[in-house]
């Protein structure tokens, strides 16, 4: 899908007509105020199994939402049509919405004077052109890369290929308007192996702003297989109370409940472990958590948060100290705090980390669980009382004895947390938590 066949910064100039143009008409209507987002995206999705073809989609969509205020009253409507009824009757119901909506003191557009200026170029956009012909082609060599590992790999469940564009714009009427396209490309595959009677299932995938740059597709297939072919052999442990390390693309699990937990919405519904922690220590004094929301091409980067507000650099967590929560400006304003230009979440979260790669982490376990799979959402954010069903491998002198399966691993937040050892220089990349593998020093592990 090139940039002429689909979606792409061409089209920004008439999102941004049709944001003015929704804008105007709420005026014309009577809101006091309004903000309006719209998006334009396509995709190509195909998945193969069992070297056949099980589904080619391909989508093409479009959004608009409208939310118009009334005083301190808020309506929010939407709709997939872009002529004028449809956009004149979309408004009319907001504001209807509105009018009968209850007054809240804190509603309300952010303020004029802290609206993004000057938004950067974050290099976001890379269509890929591939042919769905092309894109099943690189699905299936992908899992026939899987199939020719190990014998014992007897299934498979699933390699799909996904190709995304699409651009957003959102405006308010305090002056702000932006947009910006961008692109998501990635490829998975999920394998089964047997054996003794035995079924393991694993998997592997890459995900990248630029289709061209992801992994091929016979290294995903490999490791895939060779991740599923590993579990062969798994077994409970007794219960015990020992080391765990999460690995990476797991511990970014661990420090979204921490975002999670100091986010305004938590906060002020007071449903978060961590009300009223700012300034406390919570990790490990070597340990800082920080937002870098413009790397270029990151999955995370953004110029402006969902208010409108330049998105920047900044702390969360310094030398083990909480510094801010996580604030839109509506739930800044329930708080009596300054937004943080995090309306819609974080952008690219930083952990520190240390020089040691997860091999070294292991050895520096000793003994105890290495984590490579999580299940269940056994996770009370209200007490920070953390339970889940998990996979992973037995660690004894420092190496690799057997695989686990059946276990639950469990602790609170605020202990894990400031029990964190070590973070290893295995960044995780594909998401918006950039960590590496996560050595906590003890947490109960319930087995047989």
């Amino acid at each position: 899908m090139s940039e002429v066949e689909g979606i792409g910064p061409h089209a920004l100039p008439g999102l941004r007509e049709k944001v003015e143009r929704i804008i105007e008409e709420a005026r014309r209507q009577g809101a006091s105020a309004s903000e309006v987002s719209v998006s334009m995206e396509q995709g190509l999705s195909t998945t193969v199994r069992q070297g056949e073809v099980e589904t080619v989609e391909f989508n093409r969509d479009q959004g608009f939402g409208i939310t118009l205020y009334v005083g301190q009253s808020k309506g929010t409507a939407s709709t997939t049509g872009s002529g004028d009824d449809a956009i004149r009757e979309t408004v009319a119901a907001a504001l209807a919405i509105a009018k009968h909506a209850s007054e809240d003191e804190f509603a309300g557009l952010a303020d004029a004077a802290l609206m993004a200026r000057e938004l950067p170029d974050l290099d976001l956009y890379h269509p890929w052109a591939i042919t769905p012909e092309q894109a099943i082609e690189q699905a299936l060599s992908c899992e026939s890369a899987a199939f020719e590992v190990d014998q014992r790999i007897r299934n498979a469940d699933g390699t799909s290929l996904n190709t995304h564009q699409g651009c957003r714009a959102y405006g308010n009427s305090n002056g702000f308007i932006g947009g910006y396209s961008s692109s998501r490309h990635s490829l998975s595959c999920v394998m089964i192996a047997e054996s003794d009677g035995q079924m393991q299932r694993d998997y592997f995938y890459d995900v990248n702003r630029i289709g061209e740059a992801l992994l091929d597709p016979q290294t995903i297939g490999r490791r895939a297989a060779e991740r599923a072919v590993r579990r062969l052999g798994a077994r409970p442990i007794p219960t015990c109370d020992v080391p765990v390390l999460f690995a990476s693309e797991l511990a970014t699990g661990l420090f979204g409940h921490f975002i999670a937990a100091i986010s305004g919405g938590n906060l002020y519904r007071k449903s978060s472990y961590l009300e009223d922690a700012l300034g406390q220590t919570l990790f490990p004094e070597w340990l800082s958590l920080d937002e870098r929301p413009h790397i270029p091409r990151a999955l995370g980067s953004a110029g402006y948060d969902g208010d409108g507000l330049a998105t920047y650099a900044k702390p969360f967590v310094e030398n083990g100290r909480l510094l801010s929560y996580v604030l839109s400006t509506y739930s800044g304003r329930k708080l009596g705090m300054p937004s943080t230009a995090n309306a819609g979440g974080v952008h690219n979260l930083h952990v520190s980390h240390g020089e040691e790669d997860q091999a070294a982490l292991i050895r520096r376990m000793g003994r105890g669980l290495l984590v490579t799979e999580l299940m269940g959402q056994g996770l009370n954010l209200v007490t920070g009382d953390y339970s889940r069903g998990a996979g992973g491998y037995w660690v004894e002198n420092g190496e690799i004895q057997f695989p686990v399966q059946e276990v639950t691993i469990a602790g609170n937040l605020r202990d894990m947390f400031r029990q964190i050892v070590a973070v290893g220089c295995d960044i995780e990349t594909r998401s918006n938590v950039r960590t590496g593998s996560v050595l906590i020093e003890r947490m109960m592990v319930a087995g047989k």
